[in-house]
Protein backbone atom coordinates (compact mmCIF):
# COMPACT_ATOMS: atom_id res chain seq x y z
CA UNK A 1 0.00 0.00 0.00
CA UNK A 2 1.88 3.27 -0.87
CA UNK A 3 0.15 6.78 -0.10
CA UNK A 4 -0.60 7.49 -3.89
CA UNK A 5 -2.97 4.20 -4.26
CA UNK A 6 -4.86 4.42 -1.10
CA UNK A 7 -7.77 1.11 -0.58
CA UNK A 8 -10.38 3.40 -1.44
CA UNK A 9 -9.18 4.25 -5.25
CA UNK A 10 -10.90 1.13 -5.47
CA UNK A 11 -14.41 2.26 -5.36
CA UNK A 12 -13.77 5.64 -6.23
CA UNK A 13 -13.09 4.67 -9.76
CA UNK A 14 -16.36 3.07 -10.15
CA UNK A 15 -17.33 6.20 -8.37
CA UNK A 16 -16.01 7.95 -10.84
CA UNK A 17 -17.48 6.46 -13.87
CA UNK A 18 -20.85 6.80 -12.21
CA UNK A 19 -20.38 10.80 -12.05
CA UNK A 20 -19.50 11.14 -15.61
CA UNK A 21 -22.85 8.68 -16.71
CA UNK A 22 -24.99 10.96 -14.68
CA UNK A 23 -23.69 14.00 -15.78
CA UNK A 24 -23.95 12.94 -19.22
CA UNK A 25 -27.41 12.00 -18.65
CA UNK A 26 -28.93 14.93 -19.29
CA UNK A 27 -27.25 15.76 -22.57
CA UNK A 28 -28.04 12.37 -24.16
CA UNK A 29 -31.65 12.45 -22.97
CA UNK A 30 -32.12 15.15 -25.26
CA UNK A 31 -29.77 14.64 -28.06
CA UNK A 32 -30.23 10.57 -28.38
CA UNK A 33 -33.93 10.20 -26.78
CA UNK A 34 -36.19 13.11 -26.55
CA UNK A 35 -34.52 15.19 -29.96
CA UNK A 36 -36.28 15.14 -33.48
CA UNK A 37 -35.64 11.61 -35.50
CA UNK A 38 -34.96 13.82 -38.46
CA UNK A 39 -31.90 15.52 -36.46
CA UNK A 40 -30.77 12.62 -34.91
CA UNK A 41 -27.20 11.73 -34.84
CA UNK A 42 -26.67 13.33 -38.33
CA UNK A 43 -22.76 12.99 -38.75
CA UNK A 44 -22.47 9.62 -37.51
CA UNK A 45 -24.59 8.76 -40.13
CA UNK A 46 -22.83 10.58 -42.62
CA UNK A 47 -19.39 8.63 -41.52
CA UNK A 48 -21.14 5.32 -41.19
CA UNK A 49 -23.24 5.99 -44.94
CA UNK A 50 -19.45 6.02 -46.02
CA UNK A 51 -18.62 2.73 -44.62
CA UNK A 52 -21.69 1.17 -46.31
CA UNK A 53 -20.45 2.67 -49.54
CA UNK A 54 -17.16 0.83 -49.44
CA UNK A 55 -19.01 -2.19 -48.63
CA UNK A 56 -21.05 -1.61 -51.11
CA UNK A 57 -19.06 -0.19 -54.38
CA UNK A 58 -21.08 2.77 -54.38
CA UNK A 59 -18.90 6.02 -55.17
CA UNK A 60 -18.62 7.30 -51.60
CA UNK A 61 -18.60 11.26 -52.67
CA UNK A 62 -21.84 10.86 -54.37
CA UNK A 63 -23.84 9.39 -51.88
CA UNK A 64 -26.08 10.95 -49.60
CA UNK A 65 -27.74 10.23 -45.92
CA UNK A 66 -31.29 10.17 -45.85
CA UNK A 67 -34.32 12.87 -46.00
CA UNK A 68 -34.17 15.50 -44.83
CA UNK A 69 -30.95 16.28 -44.43
CA UNK A 70 -29.60 14.73 -47.72
CA UNK A 71 -25.62 15.03 -46.13
CA UNK A 72 -22.96 14.39 -48.19
CA UNK A 73 -19.26 12.70 -46.88
CA UNK A 74 -16.99 15.86 -46.64
CA UNK A 75 -13.56 13.88 -45.31
CA UNK A 76 -10.97 12.37 -46.91
CA UNK A 77 -10.90 8.66 -48.06
CA UNK A 78 -9.18 6.91 -45.20
CA UNK A 79 -11.52 8.80 -42.40
CA UNK A 80 -14.38 6.52 -44.74
CA UNK A 81 -11.88 3.48 -43.96
CA UNK A 82 -12.00 3.84 -40.68
CA UNK A 83 -16.12 4.42 -40.98
CA UNK A 84 -16.04 0.76 -41.56
CA UNK A 85 -17.02 -0.58 -38.53
CA UNK A 86 -19.95 1.61 -38.31
CA UNK A 87 -20.71 -0.12 -41.14
CA UNK A 88 -21.01 -3.35 -39.76
CA UNK A 89 -23.60 -2.69 -37.18
CA UNK A 90 -27.30 -0.89 -37.28
CA UNK A 91 -27.31 2.57 -37.32
CA UNK A 92 -28.90 3.19 -33.75
CA UNK A 93 -25.90 0.97 -31.93
CA UNK A 94 -23.62 3.21 -33.95
CA UNK A 95 -25.06 6.45 -32.99
CA UNK A 96 -24.85 4.77 -29.20
CA UNK A 97 -21.48 3.70 -29.17
CA UNK A 98 -20.40 6.93 -30.69
CA UNK A 99 -21.85 8.76 -28.24
CA UNK A 100 -20.35 6.87 -25.71
CA UNK A 101 -16.88 6.73 -27.42
CA UNK A 102 -17.37 11.06 -27.41
CA UNK A 103 -18.06 10.96 -23.58
CA UNK A 104 -14.99 8.68 -23.01
CA UNK A 105 -12.79 10.85 -25.26
CA UNK A 106 -13.65 14.24 -23.47
CA UNK A 107 -13.01 12.98 -20.31
CA UNK A 108 -9.53 11.26 -21.53
CA UNK A 109 -9.12 14.90 -22.86
CA UNK A 110 -9.35 16.11 -19.04
CA UNK A 111 -7.09 13.44 -18.03
CA UNK A 112 -4.14 14.47 -20.39
CA UNK A 113 -4.62 18.01 -19.92
CA UNK A 114 -5.25 18.39 -16.37
CA UNK A 115 -2.39 15.97 -15.40
CA UNK A 116 -0.20 18.47 -13.16
CA UNK A 117 -3.76 18.49 -11.00
CA UNK A 118 -4.33 14.49 -10.76
CA UNK A 119 -0.70 14.37 -9.92
CA UNK A 120 -1.42 16.23 -6.45
CA UNK A 121 -4.88 14.67 -5.95
CA UNK A 122 -3.53 11.04 -4.79
CA UNK A 123 -6.19 8.72 -4.35
CA UNK A 124 -8.62 10.98 -4.80
CA UNK A 125 -7.93 11.71 -8.51
CA UNK A 126 -10.49 9.46 -9.68
CA UNK A 127 -13.06 11.73 -8.12
CA UNK A 128 -11.18 14.74 -9.16
CA UNK A 129 -11.11 13.89 -12.50
CA UNK A 130 -14.99 12.91 -12.75
CA UNK A 131 -16.02 16.19 -10.78
CA UNK A 132 -13.96 18.48 -13.59
CA UNK A 133 -15.34 16.18 -16.12
CA UNK A 134 -18.85 16.80 -15.68
CA UNK A 135 -19.28 20.41 -16.21
CA UNK A 136 -17.09 19.85 -19.55
CA UNK A 137 -19.71 17.80 -20.71
CA UNK A 138 -22.31 20.63 -20.60
CA UNK A 139 -20.34 22.62 -22.82
CA UNK A 140 -21.59 24.53 -26.27
CA UNK A 141 -19.07 22.71 -28.01
CA UNK A 142 -18.99 19.74 -26.31
CA UNK A 143 -22.62 19.05 -26.01
CA UNK A 144 -23.18 19.84 -29.48
CA UNK A 145 -20.74 17.62 -30.89
CA UNK A 146 -22.66 14.75 -29.01
CA UNK A 147 -25.78 15.98 -30.52
CA UNK A 148 -24.61 15.39 -34.13
CA UNK A 149 -22.35 12.42 -33.47
CA UNK A 150 -19.17 14.26 -34.45
CA UNK A 151 -15.78 13.81 -34.71
CA UNK A 152 -14.07 16.65 -32.93
CA UNK A 153 -13.57 15.17 -29.38
CA UNK A 154 -10.73 12.56 -31.05
CA UNK A 155 -9.20 14.80 -33.02
CA UNK A 156 -8.57 16.83 -30.03
CA UNK A 157 -7.71 13.70 -28.12
CA UNK A 158 -5.06 12.59 -30.56
CA UNK A 159 -2.89 16.45 -30.82
CA UNK A 160 -3.08 16.66 -27.08
CA UNK A 161 -2.05 13.21 -26.79
CA UNK A 162 0.87 13.73 -29.28
CA UNK A 163 2.56 17.21 -28.11
CA UNK A 164 1.40 17.05 -24.60
CA UNK A 165 4.93 16.56 -21.99
CA UNK A 166 5.59 14.70 -20.56
CA UNK A 167 4.50 11.67 -23.15
CA UNK A 168 1.64 9.78 -22.03
CA UNK A 169 3.09 6.14 -21.20
CA UNK A 170 0.87 4.96 -24.31
CA UNK A 171 3.04 6.66 -26.89
CA UNK A 172 5.94 5.56 -25.48
CA UNK A 173 6.99 3.61 -28.59
CA UNK A 174 5.55 6.20 -30.98
CA UNK A 175 7.28 9.26 -32.42
CA UNK A 176 5.75 13.07 -31.67
CA UNK A 177 4.19 13.70 -34.81
CA UNK A 178 2.42 10.73 -35.78
CA UNK A 179 -1.06 10.96 -34.04
CA UNK A 180 -1.40 14.74 -35.65
CA UNK A 181 -0.43 12.68 -39.05
CA UNK A 182 -3.28 10.42 -38.61
CA UNK A 183 -5.59 13.50 -37.56
CA UNK A 184 -4.69 15.72 -40.57
CA UNK A 185 -5.72 12.36 -42.78
CA UNK A 186 -8.99 12.84 -41.00
CA UNK A 187 -9.52 16.53 -41.31
CA UNK A 188 -7.37 19.50 -42.64
CA UNK A 189 -7.39 21.70 -39.87
CA UNK A 190 -4.98 19.79 -37.24
CA UNK A 191 -2.35 21.11 -39.99
CA UNK A 192 -2.30 23.94 -37.72
CA UNK A 193 0.19 21.85 -35.74
CA UNK A 194 2.67 21.48 -38.43
CA UNK A 195 2.87 24.98 -38.75
CA UNK A 196 3.52 25.53 -35.20
CA UNK A 197 6.33 22.99 -35.00
CA UNK A 198 8.13 24.76 -38.13
CA UNK A 199 7.59 28.20 -36.17
CA UNK A 200 9.63 26.34 -33.22
CA UNK A 201 11.89 24.79 -35.37
CA UNK A 202 10.50 21.23 -34.31
CA UNK A 203 11.71 19.92 -38.09
CA UNK A 204 11.39 16.11 -36.88
CA UNK A 205 8.20 16.35 -35.30
CA UNK A 206 6.89 18.99 -38.19
CA UNK A 207 8.47 16.04 -40.82
CA UNK A 208 6.66 12.82 -38.58
CA UNK A 209 3.67 14.60 -39.00
CA UNK A 210 3.72 15.07 -42.61
CA UNK A 211 5.04 12.05 -43.81
CA UNK A 212 2.39 10.08 -41.76
CA UNK A 213 -0.38 12.26 -43.30
CA UNK A 214 1.06 11.80 -46.87
CA UNK A 215 1.85 7.99 -46.08
CA UNK A 216 -1.82 7.73 -45.58
CA UNK A 217 -2.81 9.21 -47.92
CA UNK A 218 -1.31 7.35 -50.38
CA UNK A 219 -2.07 4.26 -48.91
CA UNK A 220 -5.56 4.76 -48.93
CA UNK A 221 -5.34 5.97 -52.70
CA UNK A 222 -4.14 2.94 -53.58
CA UNK A 223 -6.91 0.75 -51.69
CA UNK A 224 -9.73 3.53 -52.45
CA UNK A 225 -8.38 5.13 -55.97
CA UNK A 226 -11.85 6.40 -57.51
CA UNK A 227 -12.79 7.73 -54.23
CA UNK A 228 -9.17 9.51 -54.08
CA UNK A 229 -9.80 11.10 -57.51
CA UNK A 230 -13.09 12.34 -56.55
CA UNK A 231 -12.06 14.02 -53.25
CA UNK A 232 -8.76 15.60 -53.95
CA UNK A 233 -9.81 16.67 -57.59
CA UNK A 234 -13.10 18.05 -57.12
CA UNK A 235 -15.14 17.18 -53.29
CA UNK A 236 -12.10 19.26 -51.38
CA UNK A 237 -12.53 22.39 -53.37
CA UNK A 238 -16.82 22.39 -53.67
CA UNK A 239 -17.60 24.42 -50.26
CA UNK A 240 -20.84 23.68 -50.97
CA UNK A 241 -20.69 20.67 -49.84
CA UNK A 242 -19.70 22.34 -45.91
CA UNK A 243 -23.00 23.65 -45.61
CA UNK A 244 -23.90 27.69 -45.88
CA UNK A 245 -20.78 28.70 -44.65
CA UNK A 246 -22.64 31.93 -43.68
CA UNK A 247 -24.48 30.16 -41.01
CA UNK A 248 -24.46 30.94 -37.66
CA UNK A 249 -22.73 27.72 -36.92
CA UNK A 250 -20.08 29.10 -38.57
CA UNK A 251 -17.78 30.48 -35.84
CA UNK A 252 -14.81 31.31 -37.40
CA UNK A 253 -13.71 35.07 -37.98
CA UNK A 254 -14.84 34.49 -42.06
CA UNK A 255 -18.09 33.03 -40.81
CA UNK A 256 -18.10 36.35 -38.78
CA UNK A 257 -17.58 38.29 -41.75
CA UNK A 258 -19.60 36.75 -44.04
CA UNK A 259 -22.60 37.73 -41.59
CA UNK A 260 -21.74 41.08 -40.93
CA UNK A 261 -18.69 42.33 -43.07
CA UNK A 262 -18.14 43.30 -46.68
CA UNK A 263 -19.97 40.96 -49.51
CA UNK A 264 -17.03 39.89 -52.49
CA UNK A 265 -13.34 40.70 -52.94
CA UNK A 266 -13.37 43.34 -50.22
CA UNK A 267 -14.83 40.48 -47.53
CA UNK A 268 -12.22 38.18 -48.21
CA UNK A 269 -9.02 40.61 -48.19
CA UNK A 270 -10.57 41.97 -44.63
CA UNK A 271 -10.60 38.11 -43.83
CA UNK A 272 -7.00 37.28 -45.00
CA UNK A 273 -5.72 40.18 -43.00
CA UNK A 274 -7.25 39.40 -39.50
CA UNK A 275 -6.70 35.73 -39.89
CA UNK A 276 -2.74 36.50 -40.65
CA UNK A 277 -3.27 38.61 -37.49
CA UNK A 278 -4.74 36.66 -35.29
CA UNK A 279 -2.03 33.63 -36.12
CA UNK A 280 0.77 35.71 -35.88
CA UNK A 281 -0.09 36.45 -32.64
CA UNK A 282 -1.29 32.69 -31.70
CA UNK A 283 1.78 31.22 -32.74
CA UNK A 284 3.53 33.56 -30.29
CA UNK A 285 2.35 32.84 -27.64
CA UNK A 286 1.85 29.15 -28.18
CA UNK A 287 6.03 29.20 -28.52
CA UNK A 288 6.19 31.24 -25.42
CA UNK A 289 4.42 28.06 -24.01
CA UNK A 290 6.51 25.67 -25.43
CA UNK A 291 9.45 27.52 -24.17
CA UNK A 292 8.41 27.51 -20.92
CA UNK A 293 7.58 23.95 -20.77
CA UNK A 294 4.11 24.18 -21.16
CA UNK A 295 2.62 22.03 -23.61
CA UNK A 296 -0.95 21.94 -22.45
CA UNK A 297 -1.00 25.71 -22.56
CA UNK A 298 0.26 24.96 -26.10
CA UNK A 299 -2.26 22.86 -27.40
CA UNK A 300 -5.04 25.00 -26.41
CA UNK A 301 -3.80 28.11 -28.26
CA UNK A 302 -2.72 26.27 -31.09
CA UNK A 303 -6.28 24.89 -31.05
CA UNK A 304 -8.16 28.21 -30.45
CA UNK A 305 -6.22 29.17 -34.28
CA UNK A 306 -7.25 26.33 -35.71
CA UNK A 307 -10.61 27.67 -35.05
CA UNK A 308 -10.17 31.64 -35.40
CA UNK A 309 -8.39 30.87 -38.49
CA UNK A 310 -9.74 27.87 -40.58
CA UNK A 311 -13.01 29.33 -43.14
CA UNK A 312 -15.49 26.96 -41.68
CA UNK A 313 -15.38 26.24 -37.92
CA UNK A 314 -19.03 24.93 -36.35
CA UNK A 315 -19.29 25.19 -32.97
CA UNK A 316 -18.59 21.69 -32.14
CA UNK A 317 -14.72 22.14 -33.28
CA UNK A 318 -14.74 24.21 -30.41
CA UNK A 319 -14.25 21.23 -28.38
CA UNK A 320 -10.82 22.83 -27.97
CA UNK A 321 -12.20 24.61 -24.96
CA UNK A 322 -11.86 21.92 -22.86
CA UNK A 323 -7.70 22.27 -23.56
CA UNK A 324 -8.26 25.82 -23.21
CA UNK A 325 -9.87 25.94 -19.36
CA UNK A 326 -7.38 23.32 -17.77
CA UNK A 327 -4.66 25.30 -19.59
CA UNK A 328 -5.98 28.77 -17.86
CA UNK A 329 -6.19 26.39 -14.57
CA UNK A 330 -2.70 25.25 -14.49
CA UNK A 331 -1.51 23.33 -11.85
CA UNK A 332 -0.80 23.42 -8.18
CA UNK A 333 -0.85 25.76 -6.37
CA UNK A 334 -3.80 27.09 -7.57
CA UNK A 335 -4.11 30.76 -8.68
CA UNK A 336 -7.14 33.00 -8.52
CA UNK A 337 -6.52 35.49 -11.43
CA UNK A 338 -6.10 32.02 -13.59
CA UNK A 339 -9.58 30.03 -11.63
CA UNK A 340 -11.12 33.58 -12.53
CA UNK A 341 -9.90 33.18 -16.20
CA UNK A 342 -10.86 29.44 -16.34
CA UNK A 343 -14.23 30.56 -15.02
CA UNK A 344 -15.06 32.96 -17.60
CA UNK A 345 -14.17 30.94 -20.46
CA UNK A 346 -16.31 27.97 -18.74
CA UNK A 347 -19.26 30.28 -18.09
CA UNK A 348 -19.28 31.84 -21.57
CA UNK A 349 -19.13 28.26 -23.67
CA UNK A 350 -21.60 26.99 -21.31
CA UNK A 351 -24.24 29.62 -22.72
CA UNK A 352 -25.89 28.90 -26.11
CA UNK A 353 -25.51 32.78 -27.24
CA UNK A 354 -25.70 31.88 -31.00
CA UNK A 355 -29.05 30.68 -30.92
CA UNK A 356 -30.15 33.47 -28.25
CA UNK A 357 -29.05 35.85 -31.01
CA UNK A 358 -31.17 33.51 -33.68
CA UNK A 359 -34.08 33.99 -31.47
CA UNK A 360 -33.38 37.64 -31.28
CA UNK A 361 -32.96 38.31 -34.90
CA UNK A 362 -36.30 36.71 -35.46
CA UNK A 363 -38.27 39.67 -33.52
CA UNK A 364 -37.41 42.52 -36.66
CA UNK A 365 -39.18 45.01 -34.36
CA UNK A 366 -36.41 44.66 -31.55
CA UNK A 367 -32.70 46.69 -32.40
CA UNK A 368 -30.67 44.40 -34.56
CA UNK A 369 -27.16 44.77 -32.97
CA UNK A 370 -27.70 42.70 -29.68
CA UNK A 371 -28.97 40.12 -31.62
CA UNK A 372 -25.63 40.27 -33.94
CA UNK A 373 -23.40 40.27 -30.94
CA UNK A 374 -25.19 36.99 -28.89
CA UNK A 375 -25.02 35.53 -32.69
CA UNK A 376 -21.59 35.78 -33.05
CA UNK A 377 -20.52 35.07 -29.38
CA UNK A 378 -18.48 31.76 -29.89
CA UNK A 379 -16.20 33.93 -32.74
CA UNK A 380 -15.82 36.40 -29.40
CA UNK A 381 -15.07 33.40 -26.67
CA UNK A 382 -12.23 32.02 -28.84
CA UNK A 383 -10.80 35.73 -29.27
CA UNK A 384 -11.24 36.05 -25.42
CA UNK A 385 -9.61 32.79 -24.60
CA UNK A 386 -6.46 33.09 -26.59
CA UNK A 387 -6.27 36.39 -25.39
CA UNK A 388 -6.15 34.90 -21.53
CA UNK A 389 -4.43 31.91 -22.75
CA UNK A 390 -1.45 34.89 -23.98
CA UNK A 391 -2.29 36.63 -20.02
CA UNK A 392 -1.60 33.33 -18.52
CA UNK A 393 1.74 32.98 -20.36
CA UNK A 394 3.26 36.50 -19.80
CA UNK A 395 2.25 36.06 -15.96
CA UNK A 396 3.95 32.62 -16.18
CA UNK A 397 7.46 33.54 -14.72
CA UNK A 398 10.70 31.15 -14.66
CA UNK A 399 11.10 31.36 -11.55
CA UNK A 400 7.77 29.47 -10.97
CA UNK A 401 8.61 26.42 -12.77
CA UNK A 402 10.91 23.50 -11.00
CA UNK A 403 14.70 24.33 -10.80
CA UNK A 404 15.38 21.07 -12.97
CA UNK A 405 12.91 22.57 -16.00
CA UNK A 406 13.98 26.20 -15.43
CA UNK A 407 17.76 25.02 -16.68
CA UNK A 408 16.36 23.13 -19.27
CA UNK A 409 14.15 26.04 -20.44
CA UNK A 410 16.65 28.31 -20.38
CA UNK A 411 19.14 25.92 -22.29
CA UNK A 412 16.69 26.13 -24.98
CA UNK A 413 16.41 30.04 -25.11
CA UNK A 414 20.38 30.49 -25.18
CA UNK A 415 20.89 27.69 -28.36
CA UNK A 416 18.08 29.77 -29.85
CA UNK A 417 16.00 28.98 -32.74
CA UNK A 418 19.44 26.53 -33.96
CA UNK A 419 18.46 23.13 -31.82
CA UNK A 420 15.28 22.66 -30.33
CA UNK A 421 15.98 19.41 -29.81
CA UNK A 422 18.24 18.80 -26.67
CA UNK A 423 20.64 15.65 -27.60
CA UNK A 424 18.82 12.30 -28.37
CA UNK A 425 16.43 12.29 -25.32
CA UNK A 426 13.11 14.13 -25.00
CA UNK A 427 13.08 16.76 -22.70
CA UNK A 428 11.44 14.58 -20.11
CA UNK A 429 14.25 12.17 -19.97
CA UNK A 430 16.74 14.86 -19.82
CA UNK A 431 14.72 16.37 -16.58
CA UNK A 432 13.96 12.67 -15.13
CA UNK A 433 9.79 13.01 -15.17
CA UNK A 434 8.04 10.15 -15.29
CA UNK A 435 4.94 9.34 -16.95
CA UNK A 436 2.38 11.12 -14.30
CA UNK A 437 4.45 14.38 -14.76
CA UNK A 438 6.78 13.44 -11.32
CA UNK A 439 10.21 13.20 -10.74
CA UNK A 440 11.31 9.31 -11.04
Amino acid sequence: MTPTNPPRARWLWPLAVVVIALAATPVVLRYLVFWPMDQWQVDVEVYREAGVSILTGRPIYSAMTEAPQLLPFTYPPFAALLALPLAWVPFEVAAWLWTAAQVAATTAIVWYAGWRLWTRAGGWAPLALAVVVAPMLWLHPVSDGIRFGQVNAFMVLACLMDLRRPRPRLLARVPAGVLVGLAMSVKLTPGVFVIHYLVNRRWREAATAVGTAVGVTLGSWVLLPEASFAFWGGALQDPTRLGPNFGTSNQSLRGLLLRVGPDGTAGTVLWLVLALGVAVFGYAVARRFYLRGDSVGEVATVGMLACLCSPVAWIHHFHWIVVVVLALVGGWPLVRGRLVAAGVVMAWFLMRMPWWGISWLNHPDWPELPGRLLQNADVAGGVVALGLLWWVSRRQPMANMPTDRRYVVNEIIERGRRRPVLDDRSEDEILGYDERGLPS
